[in-house]
């Protein structure tokens, strides 16, 4: 599961099963959202033991407000420090 931001400052969230090769296929011009919102910058990652889990959580957080989004993505910004 991770947390794209876009260019226009939106946030899209989405899950995969291999975050390497989903972030490859974006940046080629896979995914209409954000091929449409360029550039993208990963914000924030999460792994979850399975596919399910990972699509819940996806789920959960997009039913989130944009200003729960940004504290779950601070409270991790060091990871990607």
């Amino acid at each position: 599961m991770y947390i794209l931001r876009c260019g226009d400052d939106s946030l899209y969230t989405g899950w995969t099963t291999n975050l390497d090769r989903r972030l490859s296929d974006i940046s080629w011009g896979g995914g209409r959202y954000t091929r449409m919102h360029r550039p993208v910058e990963m914000v924030f990652a999460e792994e979850h033991p399975t596919k399910s889990a990972a699509m819940q959580r996806e789920a959960a957080i997009k039913r989130w407000k944009r200003s729960r989004k940004l504290a779950l993505i601070e409270s991790h910004q060091k990871i990607f420090y």
